[in-house]
């Protein structure tokens, strides 16, 4: 099982960027990025395959970026034009699905404890 460290979450204004970097704990084929409100569900936000295929939410197309470093077993989320509703707890998740899988799969066991966002007007 793969072990995932997410880190980069703090607070910044609207209209902002950050970061989030994955660091797992063995090499992935596939990774994705979720976030989650108190009391919603969590939600896919972006995905990458090994090909470097990428899928992103509706909400975040344009704005967000997902990549990954095979060198490092990291992934990345880069985060531009913040807005308020991009607030949340975000998790990293890594698999080894096949390449047209992993750019729909909702079900990524192994996931990280999360790192916070939080963005204010």
């Amino acid at each position: 099982q793969v072990q995932l460290v997410e880190s980069g979450g703090d607070s910044v204004e609207a209209g902002g960027s950050l970061t989030l970097s994955c660091t797992a704990s063995t090499s992935f084929l596939c990774g994705a990025w979720f976030r989650q409100i108190p009391g919603e569900e969590r939600e896919a936000v972006a995905r990458i395959n090994s090909g470097g295929s990428t899928w992103y939410a509706d909400s975040v197309k344009g704005r967000f970026t997902i990549s990954k470093d095979n060198a490092t077993n990291t992934l990345y989320l880069r985060m531009h034009s913040l807005k308020l509703d991009d607030t949340a707890e975000y998790f990293c998740g890594a698999s080894w699905y096949t390449p047209s899988w992993c750019l729909r799969a909702a079900d990524f066991p192994n996931q990280g404890q999360g790192t916070k966002v939080t963005v204010s007007s």
